[in-house]
């Protein structure tokens, strides 16, 4: 399973193609506000000097962020940066380059209504369709969040790895797809928070196997309120978090 977020920082160094390169520092800088939305970016000639590609690489990479929805290239005016409502926030690049210029409570609660809105159904669909060995896989992976010595990243992990088999076991390809939403949401609430011990994370394996409970015994309606209970919880710990921050 992907760990892309959490790995955020960890891969500066490894060798990139040029088209990436580009892609990612100029993805970021949209993302980040230093190329502000409705701004024309630096011309050719100055981003061919500044990346020293090629201007095929540049072109594509240009491509591949009109593709996201970040700019749209505009005749005799240059590229132009688009509006936030025209970003494709379910790219992964999209969302890890929020991460990495630091997001808020309003983007976090965004990522948390969206949750609410397929994951539970998630569930219920789950309990209908799960075999033996998706219930046996949910159960220890649930299990796993009440090892002992978690930090904040490796419980961020076991948790992804709960929800990202939940997602699998629906046997919906749309839903394996949003992933990427589930993941984000996970390491912002995480990162927000304290380490386990402090914060209240304790329960999280029991509400996680309430889940698998609910599945096993083919509740579907259960499985739905026992995800919906987790999502929420989620939610409440990262408006404790920004309160906290906000008190300091």
């Amino acid at each position: 399973m992907r760990d892309r977020l959490l790995e955020t920082g960890k891969s500066e160094g490894k060798s990139r193609t040029s088209h990436a390169q580009v892609v990612d520092e100029l993805g970021k800088a949209i993302v980040s506000g230093a190329f502000p939305i409705g701004s024309i970016l630096p011309g050719d000639s100055e981003l061919l000097q500044r990346f020293k590609v090629s201007r095929t690489v540049l072109r594509e990479s240009m491509k591949t962020l009109a593709a996201k929805g970040l700019v749209v290239p505009r005749a005799r005016v240059g590229t132009r940066v688009t509006e936030k409502i025209h970003w494709n926030m379910f790219d992964n690049e999209v969302l890890n380059w929020h991460f990495e210029s630091g997001v808020n409570k309003e983007f976090l609660l965004h990522l948390y209504d969206i949750r609410m809105a397929f994951e539970p159904f998630a569930a219920s669909l789950v309990a209908e369709r799960a075999s033996r060995e998706d219930i046996e896989l949910l159960r220890s992976l649930a299990a796993a969040m009440a090892a002992p010595h978690h930090t904040s990243d490796s419980l961020a992990v076991a948790d992804l790895h709960f929800h990202l088999a939940v997602t699998e076991a629906s046997q919906n390809p749309f839903m394996r797809s949003l992933g990427g939403l589930i993941e984000a949401a996970l390491v912002g609430m995480f990162r927000m928070s304290a380490p386990p011990s402090t914060n209240g994370f304790a329960n999280i394996a029991d509400t996680h196997m309430a889940i698998v409970d609910a599945i096993a015994a083919r509740d579907g309606l259960s499985a739905h309120k026992a995800m919906e209970f987790v999502i929420i919880d989620g939610r409440q710990h990262v408006l404790e978090a920004f309160g906290a921050l906000a008190e300091a």
